[in-house]
């Protein structure tokens, strides 16, 4: 992945049709092309939890366990820094793109990580995204890196993060499963699987960074490998 310097919002007032471009996997352009070819039902796969962060803030005595099918991988790069502050922000970040997944997968069907780690337009656009895989039957799968993670402070309560997402063995475009057959959908590798992110995060009353804005660049020029 091609490092380069973060592209910083100055403001980050996204509006929310902008927003609506969220998703775990990127922008939601894409999602839905072969859609109406998905079933439902339950695969059965085995939530596998997925690691606790050092990192994360421990203000929050009742975060929620965020749990991921055994098919699905994510890899977070760049977890720790020599600012804990940072590092908690890195954190409640990977929690919050797992959080998303989660709801997507089934493994968090009344969305309490979601609403944990999201808030705002961000809370909206990440409910959206999951009714729409609700909508075709869809789950995701594979695996997916994210790097280049790049945080701004802004004060003590509010920073920028962006990075980037290499979807090139994950859900990019055509990796989304039927529910009901466990059939994956798969397109070739393009500059579309590799997706930036530029999103804003809020520090709550109980120290939990929560993602408030968000964006994302399919195909970013920034990404690619």
């Amino acid at each position: 992945m091609r490092r380069r310097r973060p592209t910083l919002l100055a403001a980050l007032t996204l509006t929310a049709t902008v927003a609506l471009a969220l998703s775990a996997c990127g922008s939601d352009e894409n999602f839905g092309k072969g859609g109406d070819e998905i079933t439902s039902a339950d695969t059965g796969d085995k939530p596998s939890a997925s690691p606790t962060p050092p990192s994360l803030s421990t203000a929050a005595a009742d975060r929620p366990k965020v749990e991921l099918p055994s098919d699905l991988k994510l890899t977070f790069e760049g977890a720790e820094t020599a600012d804990p502050v940072k590092d908690a922000v890195l954190a409640d970040n990977a929690e919050r793109m797992r959080a998303v997944d989660a709801a997507v997968a089934g493994t968090d069907p009344e969305g309490k990580a979601l609403g944990f780690y999201n808030t705002g337009k961000a809370l909206e656009a990440a409910r959206s995204w999951v009714g729409q895989f609700e909508k075709a039957n869809a789950t995701v799968t594979g695996q997916v890196r994210y790097v280049d993670r790049e945080e701004e402070l802004r004060d003590k309560t509010s920073a920028v993060l962006t990075f980037c997402a290499d979807e090139s063995k994950g859900f990019s475009k055509g990796f989304s499963k039927d529910k009901k057959t466990g059939k994956v959908a798969k397109t070739p590798v393009t500059k579309s699987s590799y997706v930036q992110y530029n999103t804003r995060l809020d520090k709550n009353a109980d120290g939990v960074w929560q993602t408030s804005q968000i964006l994302s660049t399919r195909g970013a020029a920034q990404c690619q490998p």
